[in-house]
C-alpha cells in the first residue's frame, strides 16, 4: 500500500515520515554550519595597532619555550625607554569576559610612549579564553566600539581556558598554591599562579608569566580585571603586602581626582591569584585593579553587546535601590568608557606613586589618555586608525 496520498485535484503528494526527517536534518545541518562558523570565527584575533613607542613584540614562549605552538602562547608588547628605570608588567585579558581590562591594555599599547624604564604589556593573558564563550550564558561573541574611522569589534570571551584546549576538568582542582577548588577553576588563569612547568595548559601559561617576571626583573605587576556590581571587591586596588604603601599612595591620588577606590589587602589564605603569588613567588609589588561590569553580573537582564559597552541595565538600577550593590548604579549605567578611564587612572596613579616612593625605579611615560578625555570622547577616540583609515 503506497504511503503517498492523493489531493482533491488527483495529484499525489508525499506524506512519508522520511520526507519530514530529511527536512529536519537539513535544517539542523544548516544551523550547525552557521554555529560552527561563528564558533571558529572567535579564533581570529582582532588587530592591535601599537603606537610608535613600541620597542618589540615577543611571544610568551620566549620566556617558557614549552608554550610554543600551543593556544597558551601570547604576545608580549615591550615599551623600553632610553633611560634606565623601573620595570613594570601589565596584564589584560586574564579573564576575557571582563572587557575593560582587555580594552584598557589595548588603549595603552596604541598610545603609550615610555621615556624611562620598561613596560611589558600582555593584552590577551589567557589567549585561549578569547576563543569561546561561557556556556548557557547567552553572552554575545563580540561588541563594537565606535571610532572616528568606523566600528572596531572585540571578542567577549570566557573567564576560563577553552575546554577544546584543556580537558577534562577534575572533580576537585588543587592549584599550585595548594588550595582545593571546584574543577572548572583548573582553567582559570587567576587561580593557577605560580604555575607548573609540566602542568595543564593554564598552569603553563601562569608559569610563563612568572618566568617573564623573574627574567625581566619586574618590580611592579598590574593585573586589570572587572567584577559584578554586587561583588564586594569592586572599584578596588587589591594589593600584596609589598605594595601596601604604593596602593595607599595611589588611592589618595585617585581620590583627589574624584575617583573612589577601595583598598583591599590580598588574603594570605587565598592562593593562586596574581596579587598573592606574584608577590610571594617573585618578591614583587603586585596590584589587581577591579572595575564594575554589569554584563559580568548575575542580576542583569538580557545579555547583549550594548550592555557590555553602554553598561545600562534596569535590573541593576532596581538592585541599587534595594541596597544590594557595592557601587552606585543609576539609569545611565556604568559604560565601558568610564571603566577604561578608571583602569587607566589607576595605572597612572600607581606609576606616579612608584616614582614618589622609589625614584630609582621610576617609569616615565607619555601619551597615556586622560581619563576625563576618555569619559568625554569615548574609548574609540583613542584607538588608532588602520592603514587606509578602515577599521
Amino acid at each position: 500500500m503506497s504511503s503517498a496520498k492523493t489531493d482533491k485535484r488527483g495529484k499525489r503528494r508525499a506524506s512519508s515520515p522520511l520526507f519530514g526527517l530529511v527536512i529536519i536534518l537539513a535544517l539542523l545541518a544548516t544551523a550547525g554550519f552557521f554555529a560552527a562558523r561563528d564558533f571558529l570565527s572567535m579564533r581570529a584575533e582582532e588587530p592591535i595597532r601599537p603606537s610608535a613607542g613600541l620597542t618589540s613584540i615577543r611571544p610568551l614562549s620566549s620566556y617558557f619555550p614549552a608554550l610554543a605552538g600551543t593556544p597558551g602562547d601570547t604576545d608580549v608588547y615591550v615599551f623600553k625607554g632610553r633611560e634606565e628605570g623601573g620595570r613594570v608588567l601589565i596584564l589584560g585579558g586574564t579573564h576575557p569576559n571582563e572587557p575593560a581590562g582587555y580594552v584598557s591594555a589595548v588603549v595603552l599599547i596604541e598610545n603609550l610612549r615610555v621615556d624611562r624604564g620598561t613596560i611589558f604589556i600582555i593584552p590577551r593573558a589567557n589567549r585561549s579564553g578569547f576563543t569561546h564563550s561561557d556556556p548557557q550564558e547567552a553572552s554575545p561573541q563580540r561588541y563594537a566600539i565606535e571610532t572616528p574611522s568606523g566600528r572596531r569589534f572585540f571578542r567577549l570571551g570566557s573567564r576560563v581556558t577553552n575546554p577544546v584546549h584543556q580537558w577534562p576538568d577534575p572533580t576537585i582542582y588543587v592549584n599550585p598554591g595548594g588550595q582545593a577548588l571546584a574543577g572548572i577553576e583548573a582553567r582559570n588563569l587567576n587561580r593557577a599562579y605560580p604555575g607548573r612547568p609540566r602542568g595543564n595548559l593554564t598552569e603553563r601559561v601562569a608559569f610563563g608569566v612568572m618566568e617573564l617576571i623573574r627574567r625581566e626583573r619586574i618590580g611592579l605587576g598590574l593585573d586589570l580585571h572587572e567584577s559584578a556590581p554586587e561583588y564586594p571587591v569592586i572599584n578596588a586596588l587589591v594589593f600584596n603586602e609589598a605594595a601596601a604603601d604604593l596602593a595607599a599612595t595611589a588611592q589618595m591620588s585617585l581620590q583627589d581626582q574624584g575617583l573612589d577606590f577601595r583598598l583591599e589587602a590580598s588574603p594570605p589564605n587565598l592562593r593562586g591569584l596574581s596579587h598573592r603569588e606574584w608577590g610571594e613567588a617573585a618578591g614583587i609589588k603586585a596590584v589587581l585593579i577591579e572595575t564594575p561590569n554589569a554584563s559580568h553580573g548575575r542580576l542583569k537582564g538580557r545579555p547583549s553587546a550594548s550592555l557590555v559597552v553602554d553598561g545600562r541595565d534596569k535590573f541593576y538600577v532596581r538592585a541599587a535601590g534595594l541596597g544590594r550593590l557595592y557601587v552606585p548604579f543609576g539609569p545611565e549605567g556604568i559604560p565601558l568608557r568610564d571603566r577604561v578611564a578608571r583602569h587607566l587612572a589607576g595605572v597612572a596613579a600607581l606609576l606616579a606613586g612608584l616614582a614618589d616612593l622609589e625614584p630609582e625605579n621610576a617609569v616615565g611615560i607619555s601619551g597615556l589618555p586622560d581619563p576625563d578625555g576618555i569619559r568625554a570622547g569615548g574609548v574609540g577616540a583613542f584607538l588608532r586608525r588602520p592603514p587606509g583609515g578602515r577599521p
